[in-house]
């Protein structure tokens, strides 16, 4: 039988949520709506005068080639980090997962990088493919492969690859572990003695029930690669060369902060805003049909 609560009072429910709904209003619609009132507007770089535009914010942007283009920046961005996050990370779970002696140790070194901080991400991965001093440029350079991420686009694309899939890759993998040590070993050992191999078992058997985890981690790592990626991208290319990693969360900073264009960088967090909430509606209206609970 299914049990509710039920509160005698009107308020002691509001009162609960109170807490909630003030931060959620305070650090998220708040600055929401002054971003949405102030992509209306114009100001001077000192703040001394507010005029109000309108639409003509957004429509210069549009009319910015550079700015379309950081779509398609932050389209691949956003989906080589996802994907390569969730499958690096996968493929360490099931391997930590079968560890029987010093499990713990093997765990304890795969998180250690979400303790990281993403700007020493960033400049950590600077440094090692950096062309003067870089220990891995010095390597590719070793084998006949002229490494250098300050003039080539494709190699800066990577390098902010790498260090936000690494950056991500323990969040990944806490999750997977966690999903793979909750499914019972007794179907694990059934298909065993039916004679599946470990790659039939682990298709047929465990990766559809971890559909629900890869869901979240996959919503998680859009968002993530749209918004948290912006130190990392800073510390390490920042945005170059040219604009070829300045994906659209870089160009609000970009163009707000050194640019000083505050109203055409409010216009930019409201379409951000508003995409990241878009492909969120759909993977929860689509994508979570296919998932198995």
């Amino acid at each position: 039988m299914e049990k509710r609560v039920l509160f005698r009072s009107g308020w002691l429910p509001w009162a609960l949520l109170a807490p909630q709904l003030i931060i959620v209003g305070v650090f998220f619609f708040w600055p929401a709506g002054q971003a949405l009132i102030q992509s209306l507007q114009q100001q001077d770089a000192f703040g001394t005068t507010v005029t109000w535009v309108g639409l003509d914010n957004f429509r210069t942007l549009w009319a910015d080639a550079t700015y379309v283009e950081s779509f398609e920046t932050t389209l691949i961005f956003s989906v080589l980090v996802t994907v390569l996050g969730l499958s690096l990370a996968l493929l360490l779970a099931v391997f930590a997962d079968r560890i029987t002696r010093g499990a713990t140790f093997y765990k304890t070194v795969l998180i250690l990088p979400y303790a990281v901080a993403p700007v020493v991400s960033g400049l950590l991965w600077s440094f090692m493919f950096s062309t003067s001093i870089g220990v891995v440029s010095y390597g590719l350079h070793q084998i006949g492969f002229e490494w250098n991420h300050l003039l080539n686009s494709q190699h800066a694309m990577a390098l902010v690859v790498m260090a936000s899939v690494w950056k991500q890759i323990s969040y990944n993998f806490l999750f997977f572990l966690a999903g793979l040590s909750a499914i019972p070993k007794s179907l694990i050992e059934a298909a065993a003695i039916d004679g599946a191999g470990p790659w039939r078992r682990f298709w047929s058997i465990q990766f559809p029930l971890l559909s629900p985890t890869t869901f979240f981690l996959g919503v998680i790592n859009m968002v993530y690669a749209f918004f948290d990626t912006f130190a990392i991208i800073d510390a390490t290319t920042q945005g170059g060369p040219g604009k070829a990693t300045s994906t659209l969360v870089y160009r609000v900073y970009f163009d707000g902060f050194r640019g000083m264009d505050f109203g055409g960088s409010a216009a930019q967090s409201v379409v951000l805003m508003v995409i990241v909430v878009a492909l969120t509606v759909v993977q929860f209206r689509y994508v979570e049909k296919k998932v198995q609970y």
